[in-house]
């Protein structure tokens, strides 16, 4: 089976995997089969993590990082991108799970240019 996310020039949009961003090789992306609670993979070279958006009152308060089973972890430095895009885009994560999910929009993917502080 193919690695769609990891394919340059499949990283904005696929039915089974809908990419959000795509920042210093790192690719952002919702499986089309998830569940609650809300959360994104980071793949890079086959290698990925997950990130969990705690919500409290409808606000993101926190998000847990964690190692995607049978792959192997995002590298130091593809995490710490990884969890720059997330905290940076947190809200707009949200929202995008919300209209892929809820409402069963297409998602829109977002190719990140300049770096995250």
């Amino acid at each position: 089976m193919r690695d769609l996310a990891a394919e340059s020039d499949c990283w904005q949009y696929t039915r089974q995997v809908p990419k959000l961003y795509e920042y210093l090789g790192i690719i952002v992306l919702f499986y089309s089969n998830e569940h609650e609670p809300i959360h994104v993979h980071g793949q890079c070279q086959g290698r990925e993590s997950k990130a969990e958006l705690i919500l409290e009152n409808g606000k993101v308060v926190r998000i847990v990082y964690s190692a995607v089973k049978g792959r192997k972890r995002l590298s130091k430095v593809e995490l710490r991108n990884f969890q720059a895009v997330t905290k940076h885009y947190a809200k707009e994560i949200v929202e995008k799970w919300v209209d892929y999910f809820v409402l069963h929009k297409p998602i829109t993917a977002q190719k990140i240019t300049e770096k995250i502080r």
